[in-house]
């Protein structure tokens, strides 16, 4: 893999592992005055960048016990330092992990369920961009380096959360993908193709939740949540006058992240929500 792709997809540890209780049942509807998360354990890959930020402090202010990973561990400490100050008393820790080796993404997944006793929510918010000016232009090193960031991690993440998800009760899968994956152009072939693919391994988790269900119906969803692309305050200020049409904001993307609980699993499974208009 290039230097590049392993960079990309390590996703920033704190504490050991403690003992862990499964839960057997689903939880129960939240009481008056609980908060949408409260009790819920979400872990949150490539959670340093923009999109991350804003999604560990949403998770934080509904009530979930947050588990983030990046990378950069000091952009790592940064984000979750944040949600905790944002939201006193909030549970929000950081760990890095590398994403594209299988056993290391297990064994993230194994820690958490053991330290906090469960996990019901895994956002994957790792991804990165290639493109070029013209189709003939595309190298396809681009490929090499966006099949590792965008499918691999996604892979590596589904595969190591699915049976926790599943134990849960409530589990959720979230995939950010890209409206490019739907409508391709030649300067981005590379890139659609690789958020196609994701999104197509995405929907193959969902269908295992759908059948492990039974008559019963799926008890953990799998989802994705497509946007043109991400705008935040920081890209406002440098380009005042843009216009940024069809961006999704990183907020709007928190909150439609914390909004897929609200929805019993069978009407989450399987969906491709749009955040932007479809092309």
């Amino acid at each position: 893999m290039s230097p590049a792709a392993a960079h990309g997809a390590r996703a920033g540890k704190d504490e050991e592992a403690a003992s862990m209780t499964t839960p057997t049942s689903s939880p129960s509807p939240n009481e008056p005055g609980e908060r949408p998360l409260d009790g819920a354990v979400v872990a949150v890959a490539g959670a340093a960048g923009p999109a991350g930020r804003a999604t560990l402090l949403r998770l934080a202010e509904a009530g979930a016990t947050v588990v983030a990973s990046d990378y950069d561990p000091a952009r790592l400490a940064e984000a979750v330092d944040a949600a905790r100050y944002a939201h006193g008393g909030a549970s929000v820790t950081g760990e890095t992990v590398d994403l594209l080796d299988l056993d290391a993404a297990r064994s993230w997944a194994d820690r958490t369920e053991k330290e906090f006793g469960r996990v019901d929510g895994l956002i994957h918010l790792v991804g990165g961009w290639r493109g070029s000016k013209t189709f003939a232009d595309a190298p396809l090193a681009d490929w090499d380096t966006l099949h590792n960031l965008l499918i691999r991690t996604a892979q590596h993440t589904s595969l190591a959360f699915h049976d926790a998800l599943l134990r849960s009760g409530k589990g959720r899968y979230v995939l950010i993908s890209a409206a490019g994956a739907s409508r391709p152009t030649a300067g981005n072939a590379a890139y659609a193709a690789a958020k196609a693919a994701a999104e197509a391994w995405t929907l193959a988790l969902a269908d295992s939740f759908r059948k492990l269900g039974g008559e019963g119906g799926p008890s953990a969803a799998a989802a994705i949540l497509v946007v043109k692309a991400l705008v935040h305050d920081a890209m406002r200020a440098e380009r005042p006058n843009a216009k940024f049409a069809g961006f999704t904001d990183v907020k709007e993307l928190a909150e439609a992240i914390t909004g897929l609980w609200d929805r019993p699993a069978r009407e989450v499974n399987g969906t491709r929500q749009w955040l932007t208009p479809k092309p």
